[in-house]
């Protein structure tokens, strides 16, 4: 995909991703987010006692797919490292821009206030690498 592509891919309707974060042990886990593009970031919250929060505070590296469950199968993956925030102004912000996307305007503000509190992260996925399929070819 081009990059223009991969983008209107990844910020198509409700599509969740993929966060793959690095355990202490070195080992992965993958737990499904929402997300926004914004840029060059791929945006989303988490709990900082989640294992995935758990994980980037420690190792910043990740990698997140997005994919299309029905044929051909198409899929975008970026990886980077995150940079986290827990500045309440910024939090709330995006908690509210993020569940937009998922649960729609009229219900943005009531996500934002439960996910946009302390004890929550902003991360900011800087993404280094992308790499996309269009779907399986004849």
């Amino acid at each position: 995909m081009s990059d223009e592509q991969w983008r209107a891919f990844v910020s198509e309707g409700t599509r969740t991703g993929k966060l793959s974060t690095v355990r202490e042990d070195g080992s992965p886990h993958v737990a499904p987010i929402w997300f926004l593009l914004d840029g060059d970031d791929l945006v989303f919250n988490t709990a900082a006692r989640s294992v995935k929060g758990r994980n980037l505070l420690r190792d910043g590296r990740a990698a997140l797919c997005v994919d299309d469950d029905r044929p051909p199968f198409a899929y975008v993956i970026v990886s980077g490292r995150a940079e986290i925030s827990e500045e309440p102004g910024p939090l709330r912000e995006w908690a509210g821009r993020i569940a937009g996307r998922y649960v729609g305007q009229d219900r943005a503000d009531q996500f934002g206030e439960r996910n946009g509190v302390p004890g929550e992260l902003l991360v900011r996925l800087r993404i280094g690498k992308v790499v996309s399929e269009t779907g399986v070819s004849d």
